[in-house]
């Protein structure tokens, strides 16, 4: 019985780091194999781990490190502006209940007072000076402005509701 190192240990450690054990040894070390004990052992470890090695680094694909940076610099840019983006939207709503509110208030007031819309409505071409846009035959009557201005308004909304469905988010 043998205690401490193997002196064939190195040699077979090389020769299976390598991986040319043991087809590319000499008969002589296969023999020496199958007869001391440690070489033995250091043939199985060292294959185990050579096997594990393999399977590990067949498993890690890692992406470049350019791709990796900016793959966060994006994710941190999106959550920023998830951040900023709440309370724009909530400052966006608040204005538009406020509008709507000064709007209502506003009618409710010109209606107790009695205020005459279509009067008003009809004078609106003269007031703006917009005689030049407006054709002759549109002062007649109110309800042909109130056409004029639906059309209008249709079509700004309808812009508006375009450019928020295109809008990317």
């Amino acid at each position: 019985m043998r205690f401490g190192a193997c002196p064939r240990e190195q040699e077979l450690g090389e020769l299976i780091s390598r991986g040319h054990w043991p087809d590319a040894c000499s008969h002589e070390l296969r023999e020496h194999v199958a007869g001391c004990r440690a070489c033995r052992e250091l043939v199985v470890v060292k294959q185990a781990f050579g096997r594990e090695r393999m399977e590990a680094a067949g498993e890690a694909r890692l992406e470049s490190p350019g791709v990796l940076w900016w793959r966060a610099q994006l994710r941190r840019r999106n959550a920023a502006i998830e951040r900023i983006a709440r309370p724009l939207l909530g400052a966006q709503i608040f204005a538009l209940v406020v509008c709507l509110a000064a709007a209502v208030a506003y009618v409710v007031w010109q209606s107790r007072r009695g205020f005459n819309w279509l009067a008003w409505f009809g004078d609106l071409p003269r007031a703006l000076h917009l005689g030049a846009f407006v054709p002759g035959s549109w002062t007649n009557s109110p309800w042909e402005i109130w056409l004029g201005i639906s059309l209008a308004v249709m079509a700004v909304m309808g812009g508006v509701i375009v450019f928020l469905a295109s809008e990317k988010r």
